[in-house]
């Protein structure tokens, strides 16, 4: 769902339909306003396919809304609300399908804003509500007596967010912040025959987290990053989670970068107690990541470049097992390292030219990441005429990181895009992915499509 801001006064409002492969629709409506102080935008999206496989439909519709008020030149405060459903169904793997392993799902958010913009200072304050409701039919094998009771549950996540940005010199900024979660939940599974519950989990957590982030120019060639957050979590204590980097200004458009982080992400309370693969002695995520990356812009900006090198060493990423059934896991320690590379022509009005290449070597294998990726694309524009189009390589995608029995696939996707302006309001699109039919998988036993297509219009008016 897109929820920019219009910027000019009036309204706006466009329509795309897509209709594709395996009888595919997607479908977005959005209204933007703007006028005088007050702006708006409502979206509503409706999506379905009968997946590539039997037993694998899906079927998502949800809305929209913000409204916003500039109280004055300074001032502003705006508040969203967003409520999304999907149906979806799990064939399982191929060498152990599912029956029935369906899910009813409905999400919401609600959150309200008050933002400052000044000269030398602006921040914001938000209050904000999340929550979900799950119908779980867990399914059964072939041969298997169907489930007799569906799990259900419903969570919450409620909050508070503020911070505050300063420069008091030149080449300065400064900024503080706090914010505060609640997280809250129950299961219980329904049965079948009576329609009794059987009580499940009922969690509560809290979360509390202040943070400064301090940004210096010394000179025109040299900028300073620091910062620090400390996160004080009711299930697993306190962390301090620090960061720094320096940036280098060189001539010729040229920059260097060094930057030193740590990552800490705790489990959420749907990994821990929720619907399966829920697991309630999961352990935060924790990593520090070093990088260096260099890149230049030549030819007055048509050609731009770029080289990164990284290396992350963390324990405990949160991951699902790989088996049936399905459980979270952590990871224990992984340690990789790596490069990426990019590089872009803007040739002339016309053609628009880009690569870019990552390799990646992981002491302990991490799922659904290669170790080799190759991409080259080509945009070509002309007239009522737009075309895009790219090839990815990728090898040594691990499919499974279950002990003893990793798995491994590497696969060639092309992919191609065109679209025709019709008339100042309408345009049509057609699109084409893996195009190749390549036989291949992200994870193992649940194969992707062949090749897929898709055409429709999108109307601006």
């Amino acid at each position: 769902i897109v929820t920019r801001r219009q910027q000019e006064e009036g309204v706006k409002t466009n329509m795309q339909v897509g209709y594709g492969s395996y009888n595919t629709l997607q479908t977005e409506f959005s209204n933007r306003v703007k006028k005088g102080r007050f702006s708006s935008v409502v979206t509503g999206s409706y999506n379905r396919t009968d997946g590539h496989r039997p037993d694998m439909g899906f079927e998502q519709y949800g809305g929209y809304a913000k409204l916003g008020y500039d109280i004055s030149s300074f001032w502003k405060v705006w508040g969203d609300v967003n409520v999304t459903h999907f149906n979806a169904s799990n064939p399982g793997t191929i060498q152990v399908p599912l029956i029935d392993n369906d899910s009813r799902i409905t999400r919401g958010m609600t959150s309200f804003a008050l933002e400052n913009h000044y000269e030398k200072t602006s921040g914001g304050l938000s209050f904000f509500y999340n929550w979900g409701r799950h119908k779980i039919n867990d399914g059964y094998q072939i041969g298997k007596e169907p489930q007799k009771s569906h799990f259900n549950s419903k969570d919450k996540m409620l909050g508070v967010s503020w911070y505050q940005s300063a420069t008091f010199f030149t080449g300065n900024r400064l900024t503080v912040g706090f914010d505060y979660q609640h997280f809250g939940g129950e299961s219980w599974n329904k049965v079948l025959a009576t329609g009794e519950h059987t009580p499940g989990v009922d969690k509560q957590m809290d979360e509390f987290a202040g943070y400064v982030d301090f940004r210096q120019d010394i000179s025109s060639w040299f900028s300073l990053d620091a910062g620090i957050r400390v996160d004080h979590h009711s299930h697993v204590g306190t962390e301090w989670i620090p960061q720094g980097g320096l940036a280098f200004h060189l001539p010729k458009n040229a920059e260097l970068k060094a930057m030193v982080s740590k990552g800490y992400r705790n489990p959420t309370i749907r990994e821990m107690y929720m619907f399966p693969p829920a697991n309630p002695e999961l352990k935060p995520e924790k990593l520090i990541n070093y990088e260096l990356s260099y890149s230049q812009r030549l030819l007055e900006g048509a050609l731009s470049y770029g080289i990164s090198l990284y290396y992350i060493n963390g324990d405990n990423l949160i991951m699902s097992n790989g088996l049936f059934p399905p459980l979270n896991i952590n990871s224990g320690e992984i340690e990789n390292w790596g490069v990426e590379t990019n590089i872009g022509y803007h040739i002339n009005s016309h053609w628009n030219v880009n690569a870019n290449y990552s390799w990646l070597h992981m002491e302990n294998p991490v799922l659904a990441a290669p170790e080799h990726k190759l991409y080259a694309g080509a945009d070509y524009t002309s007239g009522r005429w737009s075309i895009s189009t790219g090839v990815q390589y990728v090898k040594g995608l691990y499919t499974s990181v279950v002990k003893g029995s990793e798995q491994q696939d590497h696969f060639v996707l092309w992919n191609l895009r065109g679209n025709y302006r019709v008339c100042r309001f309408a345009n049509l699109f057609i699109k084409g992915e893996n195009l190749l039919a390549q036989r291949y998988e992200i994870n193992a036993g649940y194969p992707m499509p062949k090749a897929t297509f898709m055409g429709g219009i999108n109307l601006n008016f």
